[in-house]
Parts: C-alpha cells; sequence; structure tokens
C-alpha cells in the first residue's frame, strides 16, 4: 500500500471509488498522462482538481459518465 499524496502513488492525493469499486475519480504521479489513454477505466485528474473535487462532494453523489 502506497500512502496518498505520495509521489510514488499512481493515484496522486485522493481516489474516490464509483459504484462496485473497480473504477475511481483520482489524481495522478504523472501529469502527462492526463487526456490519454492510459488507464483501464478510471478518471485521471490533475492533483489540485481531484483535491477540490474531494472536497466539495460527499458519499453518494451521483456521477454520470458521457463520451464525446
Amino acid at each position: 500500500m502506497i500512502e496518498g499524496g505520495s509521489p510514488h502513488n499512481p493515484m496522486g492525493v485522493a481516489a474516490m471509488t464509483l459504484s462496485g469499486g473497480e473504477y475511481a475519480i483520482h489524481g495522478t504521479n504523472v501529469p502527462n498522462s492526463i487526456g490519454g489513454y492510459v488507464s483501464y477505466g478510471c478518471i485521471r485528474m490533475y492533483n489540485q482538481d481531484i483535491s477540490d473535487l474531494y472536497e466539495r462532494v460527499s458519499v453518494g453523489t451521483p456521477v454520470f459518465v458521457t463520451s464525446r
């Protein structure tokens, strides 16, 4: 287990799992990976953005994922 916020943690400073627990919205320790096809379904965000989102939502908040 790697502590959240560690520069070695691939999920960055925070992670919020979605219902079912297989996918998450999380930060990253590789910022240039944002927007690329580099995960197995998770949604990566910049650490400052996931920190902000983490403070704004609570457990049970509905999440709708759409594609362009």
